[in-house]
């Protein structure tokens, strides 16, 4: 690193009229840096499972355990099936009439029509993993929850409180299970 820096530094002279090309090392640094970002990968992850894993790093949640549990709490919530309605049918978003529907069974009125809402103003599709996504991270309750997950080193007693106060689960069911599973396959 110090080589690099060094070199970072050194202005390149040419003679006569030509001009003195100068780096800015700060700049250099920082592509440095984000080149080297490394991300947890999920052994023996589906599509989806993948491509939310990316998407919670992306959001700033880089502990292991952390992203364990928001893993093991969709996986309780929906088997990372984005068009399912309660009770396990796959229709679209406006073909479910009762219970929760997505990712995390947006079950409350105004959770449930926050996710149409934001699929139309998004330009989204409501019954798709990618719009679900970027729903999930601008409702409160994902913001009242999000300061923990992204605190890094805690237990997973500390991140299951917060994926309470994030989905408020009437039924525990397999979490745990889930999430200890996706912590072992995390790497």
């Amino acid at each position: 690193m110090k080589n690099i820096i060094a070199l970072l530094l050194t202005a390149v002279s040419l003679t006569g009229a030509q001009a003195v090309e100068t780096i800015d090392p700060k700049k250099e640094i920082s592509k440095i840096t984000q080149e080297q970002k490394t991300y947890l990968k999920g052994r023996d992850f589906t599509p989806y499972e993948a491509t939310t894993l990316k998407f919670l790093q992306d959001q700033g949640i880089t502990d292991r355990m952390a992203l364990a549990v928001i893993l093991g709490n969709i996986k309780q919530e929906s088997k990372f099936s984005p068009n399912i309605c309660e009770g396990g049918a796959r229709v679209t978003y406006g073909s479910c009439y009762s219970g929760g529907y997505g990712l995390i069974q947006w079950t409350s009125p105004h959770r449930y029509r926050g996710l149409g809402d934001h699929a139309r103003a998004t330009g989204g599709n409501a019954s798709s993993l990618e719009t679900q996504l970027s729903y999930m991270v601008t409702e409160r309750e994902w913001k009242a929850a999000c300061r923990k997950f992204t605190t890094p080193e805690q237990s997973m007693g500390y991140y299951m409180d917060a994926a309470y106060t994030w989905l408020g689960w009437g039924i525990d069911g397999n979490r745990g299970q889930y999430s200890k599973n996706y912590y072992d396959r995390l790497s």
